[in-house]
């Protein structure tokens, strides 16, 4: 017999702007809120529309420490890196990048959404490393659209992409440093699911389209639901709505944080810093 986790806290995203000027709705962190360990960011990137000429992203800035997830829905990224690595993404893709012990990072709309303009909307995720990762090699996964595992209820009213984890019987493809969920969960009227969460996982749900019903508790659009304790939560919807369920085993170890570095100690964060000044995570060759 299962154990439902129920919603102990409902957390409203605010709007802040990143990067050159583009604005995040952020759920975490916020006030009282630092993490959600071993989650330290989430942040809904539009969905903006822009002119030509218009379209800004995030131009060369340093990681280290932690892991970037970018999921897009609509719009196209293409980014860069001071290790050689470029690409582009583009609707229902993503890009896992383990940032490691140090890596300058470019994130920006591609070559054709800056010239001819376009709505953007996707998903930032930072997720923590452990201890013993935080040096490690930097290394991406990238996971296209169409290689992403899907799968649907029996009576098809709820439809799940995995990116981390599993669901109804989908097994994510990507290799995480800790234990994750990570899904999109698209909600018709009359959907209802119990979606197992590891008993040792932390996990919520962040609302980004109508109004779910999560453990039983409304949760509506640009809301975050943070679970109780449990080994399964129950998500349903009287309207269409779609959300992120994410879940991961805390880390439980210090967190020394500034900015783009993420470490256990601010000794660590000092030479972080003092490393980037030196150019020892060096520089995107153009």
């Amino acid at each position: 017999m299962t154990n439902a986790r129920t919603v102990r806290r409902i957390i409203q995203s605010h709007r802040q702007r990143e990067g050159a000027g583009f604005i995040v709705r952020r759920p975490v962190p916020t006030v009282g809120v630092e993490q959600i360990d071993p989650f330290l960011l989430v942040d809904e990137m539009g969905p903006i529309t822009y002119a030509p000429g218009e379209a800004v992203g995030a131009p060369d800035h340093p990681h280290r420490g932690f892991e970037t997830v970018t999921y897009v829905l609509q719009g196209e990224a293409q980014h860069e890196d001071s290790a050689g690595h470029r690409g582009t993404i583009g609707p229902g893709d993503v890009q896992w990048m383990t940032a490691g012990g140090g890596i300058v990072h470019s994130e920006e709309p591609s070559d054709a959404m800056k010239r001819d303009g376009g709505t953007m909307h996707g998903f930032q995720l930072w997720v923590n490393l452990p201890k013993r990762d935080k040096l490690m090699p930097p290394r991406y996964q990238e996971v296209k659209a169409a290689q992403l595992p899907k799968a649907t209820t029996a009576d098809g009213l709820a439809k799940v992409t995995v990116i981390a984890g599993e669901a109804l019987g989908a097994t994510a493809r990507i290799e995480t440093r800790t234990p994750i969920i990570y899904q999109h969960w698209v909600l018709e009227p009359g959907a209802r699911v119990e979606q197992p969460v590891d008993a040792a996982m932390q996990g919520f749900a962040y609302v980004f389209k109508g109004t779910a019903l999560v453990a039983g508790r409304e949760v509506k659009d640009g809301q975050l639901a943070l679970f109780s304790s449990g080994d399964s939560i129950e998500l349903a919807a009287t309207e269409r709505a779609e959300l992120l369920l994410l879940a991961g085993q805390p880390l439980n170890e210090p967190l020394a944080r500034y900015g783009p570095f993420v470490m256990n100690t601010e000794d660590e964060l000092v030479q972080a810093v003092r490393d980037f000044q030196a150019g020892r995570l060096g520089q995107i060759a153009r």
